[in-house]
């Protein structure tokens, strides 16, 4: 574990005391995803340093993490942040291998591609034509892969957009990241043509695009995402989850996913990936039309995200993966085993405030999880609480109870 979080002058000095026997990783941001990165690479003996803006994530308590401090944060300073990275990078008489944990970051790292720092994933160009939904979307329409009926507002009037959607209707941003900055949420369900208005209006103050999209007769519970690494050259390391549980139920974040075989979600995110260029880590997100009695695509994550420990505990280790292709070694995906992942804090909050929820895990998983046995049994892991490295679900809880908050969108 990490001593203390440090200032970027403090975590320089005590990188350069430190003596490394390979590239280290670079984990930002420093909470739920960049804990579950660095278990992953820690598991194969890879020094890990979190960054990130604060040190109220959870991350720089875990005995994973090597060493953690703060950095500037890319939104308020991009030169800043490139010169404390690349200051850091120096320190350490390696090429550390850059992980991303959420999209200011990822964009971060390509649009400045700080020296010295292996980034294993594509370039600005390619990661902005992923992570644009309209850009995205152009791209799924090339290709026959279905999306919810979107109109941007840049081109369409919202009422027309309202006439052809109907009420309820969905706004969302080109780009998530500086929408959730200005609004704190990155989608948001309109009921009128005032609010609608009211959205669009904000959206042009800020220099923001967004667009008016369908409200999707989403299938409660059967939600699919593509979990991949895609490498330079050679063939995909591939996991399909079912994001079972989420919360709130409506659009919430995962709390609860599976293991499950979807065949031709697989291969329509595998379309779109190699349509774009795209390698590295990515998350392709989709939904089931009820109408439509299809999957539709929704997002892609050009980076880990919050439920990545359960490939990695199913056989598809894909921050190793990264990692490996980067420095040169030697990576052997396995063949993807049934598992189960859980975020604890949202789930039992799920349960608690919902009566119309069923808990969907059995006797014998709740008491591998209270016993601590899934640790050292497959088929079952978590987000964040570990016996073995309680630091981090220590920290989590004090955030949960306390007046520290740390916004994640993961």
């Amino acid at each position: 574990m990490a001593s203390e979080f440090r200032s970027v002058d403090g975590l320089r000095d005590a990188l350069a005391a430190a003596s490394f026997d390979r590239p280290p990783a670079i984990v930002c941001n420093a909470h739920v995803t960049g804990l579950s990165v660095a278990r992953a690479l820690s598991a194969h003996d890879v020094p890990v340093v979190a960054i990130d803006r604060n040190g109220r994530g959870v991350a720089p308590y875990s005995d994973a993490v090597d060493f953690a401090g703060q950095v500037t944060y890319p939104l308020d300073d991009l030169d800043g942040f490139r010169e404390d990275v690349e200051a850091l990078a120096a320190e350490t008489g390696h090429e550390p291998v850059a992980f991303g944990c959420m999209d200011e970051w990822v964009h971060a790292f390509a649009g400045s591609e700080p020296e010295g720092v292996r980034l294993p994933f594509a370039g600005q160009e390619t990661v902005d034509a992923v992570l644009d939904k309209e850009s995205l979307y152009a791209t799924a329409e090339e290709l026959g892969v279905p999306y919810p009926e979107t109109y941007r507002l840049s081109e369409t009037d919202p009422d027309d957009a309202a006439d052809a959607l109907g009420f309820p209707l969905i706004v969302k941003p080109a780009r998530k990241r500086e929408f959730e900055e200005a609004v704190g949420t990155n989608v948001i369900e309109v009921a009128d043509r005032e609010e609608l208005h009211d959205v669009a209006a904000m959206s042009r103050e800020h220099g923001i695009r967004v667009m008016a999209q369908e409200k999707v007769p989403v299938v409660t519970g059967e939600d699919r995402s593509l979990a991949s690494y895609v490498p330079r050259d050679g063939d995909p390391v591939t996991f399909v989850g079912n994001a079972r549980v989420r919360y709130p139920q409506a659009f919430g974040t995962s709390c609860l996913v599976r293991r499950t075989e979807t065949p031709e979600v697989r291969e329509r995110a595998l379309a779109v990936l190699e349509e774009t260029g795209y390698y590295g880590i990515s998350e392709a997100e989709f939904v089931y039309d009820g109408d439509r009695e299809e999957y539709v695509l929704l997002d892609v994550n050009t980076r880990p995200w919050k439920w990545i420990s359960l490939p990695v505990a199913a056989g598809a280790d894909l921050p190793w993966a990264a990692y490996a292709e980067a420095v040169g070694e030697t990576f052997q995906a396995g063949q993807p085993r049934d598992a189960t992942w859980v975020y604890l804090a949202d789930y039992l909050r799920l349960l608690a405030s919902d009566a119309g929820f069923s808990d969907v895990l059995g006797q014998a998983e709740w008491q591998s999880l209270l016993s601590g046995a899934f640790e050292t049994e497959t088929g079952l892991t978590t987000g964040v609480y570990r016996p073995s490295d309680p630091g981090p679900a220590y920290r989590l809880l004090r955030t949960e109870t306390g007046s520290a908050e740390y916004y994640c969108s993961c």
